[in-house]
Protein backbone atom coordinates (compact mmCIF):
# COMPACT_ATOMS: atom_id res chain seq x y z
CA UNK A 1 0.00 0.00 0.00
CA UNK A 2 1.19 3.64 -1.20
CA UNK A 3 2.32 5.61 2.20
CA UNK A 4 0.03 8.38 0.75
CA UNK A 5 -2.95 5.96 0.54
CA UNK A 6 -2.37 4.24 4.35
CA UNK A 7 -2.27 7.82 5.81
CA UNK A 8 -5.15 8.71 4.12
CA UNK A 9 -6.90 5.65 5.12
CA UNK A 10 -5.55 6.51 8.93
CA UNK A 11 -7.41 9.67 8.47
CA UNK A 12 -10.45 8.84 7.57
CA UNK A 13 -10.71 5.98 10.56
CA UNK A 14 -9.88 8.56 12.77
CA UNK A 15 -12.48 10.82 11.52
CA UNK A 16 -15.22 7.81 11.14
CA UNK A 17 -13.98 7.42 14.96
CA UNK A 18 -15.03 11.12 16.25
CA UNK A 19 -17.95 11.27 14.51
CA UNK A 20 -18.87 7.99 16.05
CA UNK A 21 -18.07 8.83 19.45
CA UNK A 22 -20.56 11.92 19.06
CA UNK A 23 -23.46 10.32 17.07
CA UNK A 24 -23.54 6.90 18.87
CA UNK A 25 -23.96 7.81 22.56
CA UNK A 26 -26.76 10.55 21.00
CA UNK A 27 -28.65 7.90 19.48
CA UNK A 28 -28.23 5.16 21.86
CA UNK A 29 -28.57 5.99 25.37
CA UNK A 30 -27.47 2.74 26.52
CA UNK A 31 -23.79 3.54 25.19
CA UNK A 32 -23.77 6.65 27.12
CA UNK A 33 -22.68 5.51 30.82
CA UNK A 34 -19.41 3.68 28.80
CA UNK A 35 -19.06 6.08 26.24
CA UNK A 36 -16.70 8.70 28.16
CA UNK A 37 -13.95 6.11 29.33
CA UNK A 38 -14.01 4.01 25.88
CA UNK A 39 -13.53 7.19 23.90
CA UNK A 40 -10.54 7.95 25.89
CA UNK A 41 -8.72 4.57 25.77
CA UNK A 42 -9.79 4.34 22.26
CA UNK A 43 -7.88 7.45 21.31
CA UNK A 44 -5.03 6.42 23.15
CA UNK A 45 -4.84 2.75 21.30
CA UNK A 46 -5.17 4.45 18.18
CA UNK A 47 -2.20 7.04 18.85
CA UNK A 48 0.18 4.82 19.88
CA UNK A 49 -0.48 1.85 17.83
CA UNK A 50 -1.24 3.14 14.61
CA UNK A 51 0.11 7.47 14.97
CA UNK A 52 -2.46 10.28 15.18
CA UNK A 53 -2.73 12.11 11.52
CA UNK A 54 -4.06 15.04 13.25
CA UNK A 55 -1.69 15.36 15.57
CA UNK A 56 -0.51 19.37 15.22
CA UNK A 57 -4.49 19.81 14.98
CA UNK A 58 -5.96 17.53 17.93
CA UNK A 59 -3.30 19.52 20.17
CA UNK A 60 -5.05 22.80 19.17
CA UNK A 61 -8.26 21.43 19.31
CA UNK A 62 -8.51 19.74 22.79
CA UNK A 63 -8.06 23.06 24.52
CA UNK A 64 -10.92 25.18 23.15
CA UNK A 65 -13.53 22.37 22.65
CA UNK A 66 -13.16 21.41 26.26
CA UNK A 67 -13.76 24.90 27.29
CA UNK A 68 -16.62 25.16 24.99
CA UNK A 69 -17.88 21.73 26.45
CA UNK A 70 -18.16 23.27 29.91
CA UNK A 71 -19.49 26.50 29.37
CA UNK A 72 -22.48 24.52 26.79
CA UNK A 73 -22.73 22.24 30.54
CA UNK A 74 -23.46 26.25 32.37
CA UNK A 75 -26.37 26.41 29.67
CA UNK A 76 -28.60 23.74 31.69
CA UNK A 77 -27.56 24.75 35.29
CA UNK A 78 -29.12 26.87 37.73
CA UNK A 79 -26.62 29.55 39.12
CA UNK A 80 -27.55 30.03 42.45
CA UNK A 81 -27.25 26.07 43.17
CA UNK A 82 -23.72 26.12 40.92
CA UNK A 83 -22.89 28.82 43.53
CA UNK A 84 -24.34 26.49 46.54
CA UNK A 85 -22.23 23.69 45.56
CA UNK A 86 -18.83 25.64 44.94
CA UNK A 87 -19.21 27.64 48.34
CA UNK A 88 -20.15 23.98 50.07
CA UNK A 89 -17.06 22.66 48.81
CA UNK A 90 -14.56 25.63 49.52
CA UNK A 91 -13.40 23.88 52.66
CA UNK A 92 -12.48 20.62 51.58
CA UNK A 93 -11.28 21.91 48.33
CA UNK A 94 -8.74 23.84 50.33
CA UNK A 95 -7.83 21.34 52.67
CA UNK A 96 -6.96 19.04 49.47
CA UNK A 97 -4.45 21.09 47.98
CA UNK A 98 -2.73 22.21 50.85
CA UNK A 99 -2.72 18.54 51.78
CA UNK A 100 -2.09 17.92 47.96
CA UNK A 101 0.85 20.42 47.65
CA UNK A 102 2.47 19.41 50.78
CA UNK A 103 2.59 15.59 50.38
CA UNK A 104 3.89 16.59 46.57
CA UNK A 105 6.80 18.96 47.59
CA UNK A 106 7.40 16.31 50.09
CA UNK A 107 7.32 12.78 47.92
CA UNK A 108 9.13 14.89 45.30
CA UNK A 109 12.10 15.93 47.31
CA UNK A 110 12.75 12.13 48.75
CA UNK A 111 12.31 11.13 45.16
CA UNK A 112 14.98 13.81 44.22
CA UNK A 113 12.66 15.09 41.54
CA UNK A 114 13.80 18.39 39.62
CA UNK A 115 11.64 21.61 41.32
CA UNK A 116 9.88 22.16 38.66
CA UNK A 117 8.55 18.80 37.64
CA UNK A 118 7.87 17.89 41.30
CA UNK A 119 5.40 21.31 41.37
CA UNK A 120 4.34 21.16 38.33
CA UNK A 121 3.15 17.48 39.02
CA UNK A 122 1.87 18.46 42.60
CA UNK A 123 -0.42 21.27 41.50
CA UNK A 124 -1.37 19.52 38.28
CA UNK A 125 -2.89 16.76 40.93
CA UNK A 126 -4.24 19.36 43.53
CA UNK A 127 -5.77 21.25 41.77
CA UNK A 128 -7.07 21.08 37.86
CA UNK A 129 -4.69 18.81 36.11
CA UNK A 130 -3.29 20.40 32.53
CA UNK A 131 -5.07 23.98 33.33
CA UNK A 132 -3.06 23.92 36.13
CA UNK A 133 -0.10 23.41 35.04
CA UNK A 134 -0.64 25.44 32.12
CA UNK A 135 -1.18 27.88 34.73
CA UNK A 136 2.27 27.43 36.47
CA UNK A 137 4.76 26.65 34.03
CA UNK A 138 5.12 30.16 33.00
CA UNK A 139 5.50 32.02 36.58
CA UNK A 140 8.11 28.93 37.30
CA UNK A 141 9.82 29.34 34.09
CA UNK A 142 9.54 25.90 33.72
CA UNK A 143 11.23 24.21 30.42
CA UNK A 144 9.28 22.16 27.62
CA UNK A 145 10.66 18.65 28.87
CA UNK A 146 9.63 19.12 32.44
CA UNK A 147 5.59 20.56 31.18
CA UNK A 148 6.30 17.75 28.92
CA UNK A 149 6.81 15.01 31.70
CA UNK A 150 4.18 16.54 34.27
CA UNK A 151 1.42 16.51 31.82
CA UNK A 152 2.08 13.13 30.49
CA UNK A 153 1.77 11.73 33.99
CA UNK A 154 -1.30 13.47 34.59
CA UNK A 155 -2.97 12.75 31.51
CA UNK A 156 -2.04 9.30 31.74
CA UNK A 157 -3.42 9.54 35.26
CA UNK A 158 -6.68 11.00 34.16
CA UNK A 159 -7.34 7.87 31.49
CA UNK A 160 -7.50 5.76 34.71
CA UNK A 161 -9.29 7.47 36.70
CA UNK A 162 -12.18 7.81 34.03
CA UNK A 163 -12.38 3.75 34.56
CA UNK A 164 -11.40 3.25 37.93
CA UNK A 165 -13.57 6.00 39.50
CA UNK A 166 -16.74 4.76 38.45
CA UNK A 167 -16.27 1.18 39.20
CA UNK A 168 -15.14 2.12 42.70
CA UNK A 169 -18.25 3.89 43.21
CA UNK A 170 -20.29 1.63 42.82
CA UNK A 171 -18.50 -1.18 44.23
CA UNK A 172 -18.57 1.32 47.52
CA UNK A 173 -22.63 1.82 46.63
CA UNK A 174 -22.08 5.66 46.29
CA UNK A 175 -25.09 7.72 46.05
CA UNK A 176 -24.44 10.00 42.42
CA UNK A 177 -23.91 13.08 44.81
CA UNK A 178 -21.12 11.33 47.02
CA UNK A 179 -19.87 10.04 43.35
CA UNK A 180 -20.23 13.70 42.03
CA UNK A 181 -18.01 14.79 45.25
CA UNK A 182 -15.68 12.23 45.35
CA UNK A 183 -14.58 12.59 41.46
CA UNK A 184 -14.49 16.39 42.08
CA UNK A 185 -11.97 16.19 44.61
CA UNK A 186 -9.89 13.10 43.62
CA UNK A 187 -9.15 13.49 39.86
CA UNK A 188 -7.07 15.83 37.94
CA UNK A 189 -8.22 17.20 34.85
CA UNK A 190 -11.92 18.98 34.68
CA UNK A 191 -12.52 16.35 31.41
CA UNK A 192 -11.99 13.57 32.94
CA UNK A 193 -14.54 15.06 36.29
CA UNK A 194 -16.68 15.07 33.81
CA UNK A 195 -16.20 12.10 31.62
CA UNK A 196 -16.20 9.75 35.31
CA UNK A 197 -19.35 11.78 36.31
CA UNK A 198 -21.24 11.70 33.32
CA UNK A 199 -21.01 7.59 33.40
CA UNK A 200 -22.24 7.95 37.02
CA UNK A 201 -25.55 9.89 36.39
CA UNK A 202 -26.79 13.31 35.54
CA UNK A 203 -26.46 14.85 39.55
CA UNK A 204 -23.10 13.26 39.56
CA UNK A 205 -22.12 15.39 36.56
CA UNK A 206 -23.33 18.66 38.16
CA UNK A 207 -22.40 18.18 41.82
CA UNK A 208 -18.85 17.28 39.80
CA UNK A 209 -18.72 19.85 37.70
CA UNK A 210 -19.52 22.69 39.81
CA UNK A 211 -17.61 21.37 42.32
CA UNK A 212 -14.44 21.32 40.22
CA UNK A 213 -14.75 24.67 38.62
CA UNK A 214 -14.50 25.74 42.33
CA UNK A 215 -11.66 24.19 42.60
CA UNK A 216 -10.46 25.04 39.60
CA UNK A 217 -10.66 28.30 40.97
CA UNK A 218 -7.85 28.11 43.19
CA UNK A 219 -5.26 28.26 40.37
CA UNK A 220 -5.40 32.22 41.12
CA UNK A 221 -3.81 32.12 44.59
CA UNK A 222 -1.53 29.12 44.19
CA UNK A 223 0.45 30.58 40.73
CA UNK A 224 0.37 34.06 42.83
CA UNK A 225 1.76 31.95 46.11
CA UNK A 226 4.35 29.87 43.43
CA UNK A 227 5.37 33.51 41.95
CA UNK A 228 5.60 35.41 45.05
CA UNK A 229 7.66 32.16 47.11
CA UNK A 230 8.79 29.63 44.69
CA UNK A 231 9.80 30.96 41.20
CA UNK A 232 13.26 32.06 41.13
CA UNK A 233 13.83 35.56 39.78
CA UNK A 234 16.31 36.48 37.21
CA UNK A 235 19.14 38.25 38.44
CA UNK A 236 18.67 42.04 39.17
CA UNK A 237 14.75 41.34 38.73
CA UNK A 238 11.90 41.51 41.24
CA UNK A 239 9.93 38.91 41.85
CA UNK A 240 6.20 39.40 40.14
CA UNK A 241 2.52 38.53 40.53
CA UNK A 242 0.88 36.34 37.76
CA UNK A 243 -1.59 34.30 37.54
CA UNK A 244 -3.92 32.60 34.95
CA UNK A 245 -7.40 31.97 35.13
CA UNK A 246 -9.53 29.35 32.57
CA UNK A 247 -11.93 31.36 30.23
CA UNK A 248 -14.02 28.68 30.33
CA UNK A 249 -15.02 29.21 34.22
CA UNK A 250 -16.24 32.70 33.87
CA UNK A 251 -17.97 31.41 30.62
CA UNK A 252 -19.66 28.43 32.21
CA UNK A 253 -20.89 30.89 35.28
CA UNK A 254 -21.89 33.77 32.50
CA UNK A 255 -24.00 30.71 31.02
CA UNK A 256 -25.70 29.64 33.86
CA UNK A 257 -26.64 33.15 34.85
CA UNK A 258 -28.72 33.12 31.67
CA UNK A 259 -30.71 30.32 32.03
CA UNK A 260 -31.10 31.33 35.73
CA UNK A 261 -32.57 34.78 35.02
CA UNK A 262 -33.21 35.23 31.22
CA UNK A 263 -36.50 32.26 30.85
CA UNK A 264 -36.88 32.47 27.31
CA UNK A 265 -33.33 31.13 27.64
CA UNK A 266 -34.32 28.01 29.49
CA UNK A 267 -35.53 25.49 26.36
CA UNK A 268 -31.92 26.29 24.47
CA UNK A 269 -30.14 26.06 27.46
CA UNK A 270 -30.90 22.38 28.01
CA UNK A 271 -30.57 21.85 24.43
CA UNK A 272 -27.09 23.25 24.51
CA UNK A 273 -26.33 21.26 27.31
CA UNK A 274 -27.09 18.15 26.03
CA UNK A 275 -25.00 18.94 22.88
CA UNK A 276 -22.17 19.58 25.27
CA UNK A 277 -21.78 16.01 26.40
CA UNK A 278 -21.14 14.33 23.74
CA UNK A 279 -19.10 17.21 22.39
CA UNK A 280 -17.01 16.06 25.89
CA UNK A 281 -17.13 12.66 24.81
CA UNK A 282 -15.36 13.34 21.51
CA UNK A 283 -13.12 15.40 23.13
CA UNK A 284 -12.17 12.93 25.36
CA UNK A 285 -10.91 10.56 22.16
CA UNK A 286 -8.92 13.55 20.79
CA UNK A 287 -7.41 13.70 24.89
CA UNK A 288 -6.73 10.37 24.37
CA UNK A 289 -5.37 10.99 20.69
CA UNK A 290 -2.68 13.39 22.09
CA UNK A 291 -0.17 10.61 24.30
CA UNK A 292 1.91 9.45 21.42
CA UNK A 293 4.70 6.69 21.99
CA UNK A 294 7.38 9.83 22.18
CA UNK A 295 5.67 11.41 25.50
CA UNK A 296 5.46 7.71 26.89
CA UNK A 297 9.21 7.06 26.43
CA UNK A 298 9.72 11.00 28.16
CA UNK A 299 7.79 10.09 31.25
CA UNK A 300 10.81 8.25 33.50
CA UNK A 301 10.35 6.35 36.20
CA UNK A 302 10.85 8.28 39.28
CA UNK A 303 8.06 11.52 37.91
CA UNK A 304 5.36 8.51 37.14
CA UNK A 305 6.04 6.78 40.87
CA UNK A 306 5.25 10.88 42.27
CA UNK A 307 2.39 10.86 40.01
CA UNK A 308 0.60 7.78 41.27
CA UNK A 309 1.61 7.60 44.55
CA UNK A 310 -0.02 11.41 45.26
CA UNK A 311 -2.86 10.61 43.62
CA UNK A 312 -3.71 7.45 45.40
CA UNK A 313 -3.26 8.44 48.57
CA UNK A 314 -5.18 12.08 48.11
CA UNK A 315 -8.15 9.92 46.11
CA UNK A 316 -8.27 7.28 49.13
CA UNK A 317 -8.10 10.46 52.03
CA UNK A 318 -11.19 11.85 49.82
CA UNK A 319 -12.84 8.25 49.31
CA UNK A 320 -12.74 7.25 53.13
CA UNK A 321 -14.16 10.54 54.10
CA UNK A 322 -17.15 10.59 51.84
CA UNK A 323 -17.62 7.20 52.16
CA UNK A 324 -17.80 7.28 56.00
CA UNK A 325 -20.23 10.83 55.90
CA UNK A 326 -16.98 12.94 57.03
CA UNK A 327 -17.72 14.78 53.72
CA UNK A 328 -21.23 15.45 52.76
Amino acid sequence: MKPNLEFRIKQGVFLALAAAFFILPWVFPQLRNHAPGVAVICGVIFAVAWGNPFEALTAKLTSPLLGAAIVGMGCGMNLVEVLKAGAHGIIYTLVGIAMGLGLGVLLGKRLGLQKNTMYLISVGTSICGGSAIAAAAPVLKAKAHDIAIASAVVFTLNAVALLVFPAVGHALGMSEYQFGYWSALGIHDTSSVVGASMAYGPEALEVGTTVKLARALWIIPVTMFLSMFVAEAAEGEKRKIRFKVPWFIPGFLIASALVTWIPGTVEAGHFLKELSKYMMIVTLFLIGANLNRAKLKELGLKPVIHGVVLWIILASVWCAAIHFGLVK
